[in-house]
């Protein structure tokens, strides 16, 4: 487990290069550890991710039946950390080939961290569905302002980490939104998961 020191430091770092700057890479551990304690990431997210998968579980389940929301909730938790995860496998088997292998320890340590911040972007948007309304406008449009600025405060960290230009980092950007989509949907699917278009909004 990492000191509440490093941690501060990574998430300090993955906060400026999703600001732009380039700086923020000195904060990171970009050692062969740190790479792998970036994952410890998903435990920083952990506590607003659960507050996500409480609330689809509310809304999708049913409130009364414990044994089958806390089966919900596993496949909601299974569904997001495989989102998070399998884009970065599959990065990994193309890095080399596609030019940006020198940088892929870069863009995980960054991406990892960059995502337990958007966790905790999101989570006043996920705080206000639990008590408005599944069709409430306002926590819809709260949702998109959210998302948009996360999508764009990502979009910058990939271009500074990759650091190869704003063509490819925006193609890295793309790729790795399209195949995280792509897990999250077919994994949805694999687990029987419907998620209404209320609570995607």
């Amino acid at each position: 487990m990492l000191s509440a020191d490093e941690t501060s430091s990574s998430l300090n770092g993955a906060w400026r290069l999703m600001l732009g700057k380039a700086d923020g890479l000195r904060l990171l551990d970009l050692s062969a550890d740190g790479f792998w304690n970036s994952f410890f990431a998903i435990v920083v997210a952990a506590p607003a991710m659960i507050v996500s998968w409480v609330g689809l579980a509310n809304e999708i389940g049913d409130p009364n039946a414990f044994a089958g929301r806390f089966g919900l909730l596993v496949s909601l938790a299974t569904v997001d950390i495989g989102s998070w995860l399998l884009p970065l496998v599959a990065l990994a088997l193309v890095a080399r080939r596609t030019g940006f292998g020198d940088r892929f320890v870069h863009y995980v340590v960054a991406s990892n961290w960059a995502s337990a911040i958007v966790a905790w972007i999101m989570l006043p948007s996920t705080l206000l569905k639990l008590v408005l309304p599944p069709t409430s406008a306002f926590a819809g449009l709260v949702w998109l302002f959210l998302f948009v600025l996360s999508m764009v405060l990502t979009w910058r960290m990939t271009n500074v980490a990759i650091g190869k230009g704003a063509a490819v980092g925006t193609s890295v950007f793309a790729g790795m939104f399209a195949v995280s989509l792509a897990v999250q949907l077919g994994l949805l699917a694999l687990l029987g998961i419907t998620i209404p278009t209320s609570a995607g909004a």
